[in-house]
C-alpha cells in the first residue's frame, strides 16, 4: 500500500533528511475545501475510535515479492516433508533419534517461516488508538475566536 505525501514527509523529518521548517513550508500551500474537510470528518478522521481499533496499517513492501512467495512455498513443502516423515516413522517404529531429528527439522522450518513472515510480510506500521493525542497549536493571536455561551 502506497503511503501518502504527508506520511512520507513525516518519515523524512524523523530521519533528518528534511528539516521541520522545510516540511512546514512544503505543507503551507495545501488547502482543504469544505467538501474535502466534510468528507474527512464523515470518513472518521476526527471521530474517536474504540480502544484497540487498528487505525492504519501499511504492509511491508517485501510482502508482495515473488521471492517471499517462493520462500513460503519452499517452507511449506519442507514442513510437509518433515511432518510426513515423522508420521511415517511413528507408525513404523523408527527409533527416537530419527524421530527427534524429523521433529527438530519440522520445528526449525516452521520457525524460519515465522521469522520471514514477521520480518518481511507483517505490517511495518500498525497504529492502535488507545487515547487521543494532545496537540497544542502555536500562539496565534488571529487564530483566537470569541464564543459566547
Amino acid at each position: 500500500m502506497n503511503e501518502d505525501v504527508v506520511m512520507k514527509l513525516l518519515r523524512q523529518v524523523q530521519s533528518g533528511e528534511v528539516s521541520v521548517e522545510d516540511a512546514r513550508s512544503a505543507l503551507e500551500d495545501t488547502v482543504l475545501t469544505v467538501e474535502e474537510f466534510s468528507a474527512a470528518v464523515d470518513h472518521g478522521v476526527f471521530n474517536e475510535p474504540e480502544s484497540g481499533t487498528v487505525v492504519r496499517a501499511s504492509v511491508s513492501p517485501f510482502g508482495d515479492s515473488i521471492l517471499i512467495l517462493l520462500l513460503s512455498l519452499w517452507g511449506v513443502l519442507w514442513s510437509l516433508y518433515w511432518a510426513g516423515g515423522l508420521t511415517y516413522g511413528l507408525f513404523n517404529g523408527w527409533d527416537q533419534q530419527l524421530l527427534s531429528f524429523h521433529m527438530g527439522m519440522l520445528m526449525l522450518t516452521i520457525i524460519i517461516l515465522g521469522m520471514v513472515y514477521l520480518k518481511f510480510v507483517m505490517p511495518d506500521v500498525v497504529i492502535v488508538k488507545h487515547r487521543g493525542n494532545k496537540y497544542i497549536t502555536s500562539n496565534d493571536p488571529e487564530g483566537w475566536r470569541q464564543y459566547e455561551v
